[in-house]
C-alpha cells in the first residue's frame, strides 16, 4: 500500500470513529494530526496518548483512554501492514 493510500484509510478510520457523535466533518483537524502522530509513534500506548490529548486540546473534553487505544491499535496495524508491503 502506498503512502497515499495509506492516508486515506487512515483518514477514513478516524472519521468512521466519531467519539463525540458530532459527524465525520467535525474532526478535519484532528484526523490529519492524529495521522501525523501515527507515523510518528510506534507503539500503541503513545499513539493513544497523543489521541487523547489531541481530542482534549479541540473540544475541552476527555475521550476514556481505553477507546483511544482501541483506535491507536487499528492505526498501527494499518500502518505496520503498509510498511511490511513496502519491504
Amino acid at each position: 500500500m502506498n503512502a497515499a493510500k495509506t492516508n486515506q484509510t487512515l483518514l477514513e478510520m478516524i472519521q468512521r470513529w466519531d467519539p463525540f457523535g458530532y459527524g465525520v466533518e467535525a474532526y478535519e483537524t484532528e484526523a490529519v494530526d492524529v495521522i501525523q502522530a501515527v507515523h510518528e509513534c510506534h507503539d500503541a500506548y503513545t499513539l493513544a496518548k497523543k489521541i487523547q490529548s489531541i481530542y482534549e486540546f479541540s473540544f475541552e473534553q476527555l475521550i476514556p483512554f481505553s477507546n483511544c487505544m482501541k483506535l491507536a491499535e487499528a492505526l498501527l496495524v494499518v500502518k505496520h501492514g503498509a510498511e511490511c508491503s513496502l519491504s
